[in-house]
């Protein structure tokens, strides 16, 4: 449960997806196994710690064995200096090569779909028009988006506005931003929301009535 909240946590646009690679398997594996190897060491010792009941006692050594093999596993024995970066190295060590790895693998894996998911959604979106209004719009229908991401969503906004490049470009990348923070569904209906207000031709107007 806590490697799933872990891997989960990193891609909130997307967990079903970075959950389903061979690198998150093993991540989550390996926190298995220590947890099974705590477990079978608690009771071959028959820590019961100070509980009669068999079946309560039974419970306490799994979530003993469970948090305490998940806290050592996220440990460091020592740490080194290289240069002016600390390094830890330990147990936490292997678990951060093992994400990144994750990352590396769900990155891959996005990256296309991600690709084509963008340009379809934001494909008539008038960056000019849409970097206020879209992200505005995005985040209040989000209820639990925190202070300081909307600020450093901000800050990125200011530099894509200044960049020389291409409009088409500014507004796929203020899309591929605003899926990372809400995701690709809440995206494409503020869009659809939002319509005319934000797109490079809008559609002609309705008639007058008679």
């Amino acid at each position: 449960m806590i490697g799933i909240t872990e891997i989960t946590s990193r891609y909130r646009d997307e967990p079903d997806n970075a959950l389903a690679t061979i690198p998150s398997v093993f991540y989550l594996l390996v926190n298995a196994a220590a947890s099974i190897l705590a477990l079978v060491s608690v009771r071959f010792f028959g820590w019961n710690f100070g509980i009669v009941d068999e079946t309560v006692a039974h419970w306490i050594q799994v979530l003993v064995a469970g948090f305490g093999a998940m806290a050592l596993l996220r440990t460091s024995i020592f740490t080194v200096q290289v240069g002016e970066q600390v390094v830890p190295y330990g147990p936490s060590r292997f678990l951060e090569a093992l994400m990144s790895s994750v990352d590396r693998a769900v990155d891959r894996k996005r990256a296309r779909e991600r690709a084509v998911t963008v340009s379809e959604i934001m494909k008539d979106v008038s960056f000019d028009k849409a970097y206020q209004a879209l992200p505005a719009y995005c985040f209040g229908l989000l209820q639990n988006l925190a202070q300081d991401e909307q600020d450093k969503f901000a800050k990125k906004i200011v530099l894509l506005v200044n960049a020389e490049m291409n409009l088409r470009v500014k507004s796929l990348l203020l899309g591929l931003s605003l899926m990372n923070l809400v995701g690709e569904k809440v995206l494409e209906t503020a869009v659809k929301n939002l319509g005319d207000d934000i797109r490079s031709n809008p559609g002609p107007s309705s008639p007058p009535p008679d």
